[in-house]
């Protein structure tokens, strides 16, 4: 199956559906780490995690890159969620902390399919002209996120990166499957994306009791096809339904489905879906 070429290497380009939520004060941490589903206090200054927002019911509101910029300043990197309307919601929580909300839409992210000039791993790296970098390589190959004021960009690799990212097992979850899916339900464990340690944080009982008693039963499965799938359709082996497609970027898939499941004649809107491994390499 084809597989489009990233942009060439050495060439930045914008990553407009990427957003910053900057939670600064006192209690930044404090907040974060009892509201996010990841250990936040244990996270060390100047490094970032995958992380997210979970409903009572242990349902993924928001996943995100939570980078510790110090202990009283956090940026949440937002792949496919509007700050304002998180910061809202988030709102309702801080009661009589020391935390203020509040979106940046002068920080602008871009991307590169290249090896970071100096960030490795989570740490992140203070780069040219009050810029900040975060190294997102992974199995796949190289590639950096850069955070600042501005770019100067050359071409589109935004569905690229998209790509990426599903073909190593990233959800990127448009606003119709935002609280439908357990961490575990979306493999969010091959991220370290969530703790089962740390304290309470919303939803943390469903989580906490899913994994110590072995309760997975789905979990995320990668698809390539031969023309662009819809998410929300069900992926089917014959006339029974095995699962949601919950994640697209052009011919690129992933989908909820039994752990396990025969891999040979599936379908979703009638297209026949090849099932691929996902990479590795992404965790944090």
């Amino acid at each position: 199956m084809p597989h489009n070429p990233p942009p060439a290497q050495g060439n930045e380009f914008l990553l407009p559906g990427h957003r910053i939520l900057v939670l600064s004060g006192r209690d930044a941490t404090a907040f974060a780490h009892a509201q996010f589903m990841n250990d936040v206090a244990g996270l060390p200054v100047g490094h970032w995690q995958w992380n997210g927002w979970l409903t009572p019911k242990g349902r993924l509101v928001a996943l995100f890159a939570l980078l510790k910029r110090d202990e009283q300043a956090l940026w949440l990197l937002l792949p496919d969620v509007d700050p304002a309307e998180l910061a809202t919601a988030l709102q309702r929580f801080v009661f009589r902390s020391k935390v203020t909300l509040e979106g940046h839409a002068d920080l602008v992210v871009s991307g590169i399919f290249s090896q970071p000039t100096s960030a490795s791993n989570a740490q992140i790296a203070e780069i040219e002209r009050d810029r900040i970098e975060l190294d997102m390589g992974a199995a796949g190959g190289p590639r950096a996120l850069r955070i600042g004021a501005g770019v100067d960009s050359s071409g589109d690799g935004s569905d690229l990166w998209a790509a990426f990212d599903l073909e190593h097992g990233l959800p990127r979850l448009p606003p119709s499957q935002a609280g439908q899916w357990t961490p575990q339900q979306l493999s969010l464990d091959r991220l370290r994306a969530y703790s089962v340690k740390k304290g309470c944080y919303p939803g943390q009982e469903i989580v906490a009791r899913t994994h110590f008693l072995g309760q997975a039963k789905r979990g995320l499965a990668r698809f390539e096809a031969g023309s662009a799938m819809s998410v929300g359709s069900e992926v089917r082996d014959g006339e029974r339904v095995l699962g949601t497609i919950v994640s697209v970027s052009g011919q690129h898939a992933l989908a909820v489905l039994p752990l396990e499941h025969a891999a040979v004649a599936l379908r979703a809107d009638g297209i026949a879906l090849q099932e691929a491994p996902l990479l590795n390499g992404l965790e944090r």
